[in-house]
């Protein structure tokens, strides 16, 4: 029997074909798998700023028009089934003002009594009229938890700014 020249690929060429393919495959695997994480990661971003803005237009609504007293000093929820993993942190404080009333007029003999008294309870009612709060939207993965937060101010315009001998002072 007489064997005929036939043209064909040899085990090593196979199997450098093979590794070549291979290669590529993992390559290309591995660039998909980081883009998808990336994408994760941007969408779980682009939720948490929704939800933060969300809440914060919720705590606006609930709070317009109401004494500052009314907000409360700390307060947490979730966003209900349909968003697991997320969830909301809120705290408020009060806004402490600097006295001014040393920089007016430099401090010695000819300083203006009545306007230190005046920046004094200007202070004081900046200090009574506005509150701090702080917001935070979490989101509890896998790995550790993703927040992003934001401090925002509610003032009560209608509080009567009290001037001396004047219809809101004392």
């Amino acid at each position: 029997m007489k064997l005929r020249n036939q043209k064909a690929f040899t085990l090593i060429e196979v199997v450098l074909a093979m590794m070549i393919m291979a290669s590529g495959l993992f390559i290309l695997t591995n660039s998909w798998a980081g883009t998808y994480n990336r994408l994760n990661k941007t969408q779980t971003q682009v939720q948490l700023a929704a939800l933060l803005e969300r809440k914060i237009v919720e705590l606006e609504r609930e709070f317009k028009g109401q004494p500052l007293d009314s907000i409360k000093e700390e307060d947490t929820g979730d966003f209900g089934s349909e968003l697991e993993g997320y969830t909301w942190e809120m705290k408020s404080q009060k806004v402490e003002f600097p006295d001014l009333s040393g920089i007016i007029g430099g401090v010695g003999e000819n300083q203006n009594l009545d306007l230190v008294s005046i920046m004094k309870l200007f202070s004081e009612h900046l200090s009574k009229s506005v509150k701090e709060v702080k917001v935070t939207v979490i989101y509890k993965d896998k790995k550790k938890p993703i927040t992003v937060d934001v401090v925002f101010y509610i003032v009560d315009y209608d509080r009567p700014l009290p001037m001396p001998g004047g219809a809101g002072g004392s």
